[in-house]
């Protein structure tokens, strides 16, 4: 079965791609400028996670090039199409955690819907692509949320 590249699709990528590049730079952002009595645990952590995104925004960018489209590549461009939100200037330790579990929470949320959108075109290459996405960013959603202590939503729904 062969499909034709929706454009729907590419416009999904297109903003996963901005999302990605934001969050990249938020938590490289982090990774330089986290202070406070587990500096060492947090600069570590956020360096791991940046350092995992990088090889996403390739493997996205170019899937929308395998899909004919252009890949956008201006930091206006993705300030337009990210959903994500800069990070103040100046934050706690904690805060910065509490500010990138809430970015991964909304990124694998949202990607449940870009992912049933690829299925309904019948490109399975990009609906599997985003299912480990997901995957991604639930992992660092736990892993983040343990961090600060919290339960994730799946352990809460079991709770109840």
């Amino acid at each position: 079965m062969s499909f034709t590249p929706n454009t729907k699709v590419i416009e999904n990528l297109n903003h996963y791609l901005a999302d990605l590049y934001v969050l990249q730079l938020k938590t490289q952002n982090f990774h330089w400028n986290v202070t406070g009595p587990h500096f060492s645990h947090y600069h570590t952590m956020f360096e791991e996670q940046y350092a995992a995104i990088t090889p996403a925004v390739d493997e996205i960018a170019e899937r929308i090039r395998a899909l004919g489209a252009t890949t956008p590549a201006a930091f206006s461009t993705y300030s337009k199409l990210t959903c994500l939100k800069d990070a103040p200037e100046s934050l706690e330790a904690e805060a910065m955690v509490a500010a990138l579990a809430a970015d991964h929470a909304t990124l694998a949320s949202q990607l449940h819907s870009f992912a049933e959108t690829a299925a309904e075109a019948g490109d399975v290459a990009t609906e599997d692509m985003l299912i480990a996405q997901i995957q991604f960013h639930q992992k660092t959603l736990w892993m983040l949320e343990a961090t600060l202590g919290r339960k994730t939503t799946q352990e809460m729904q079991r709770a109840s």
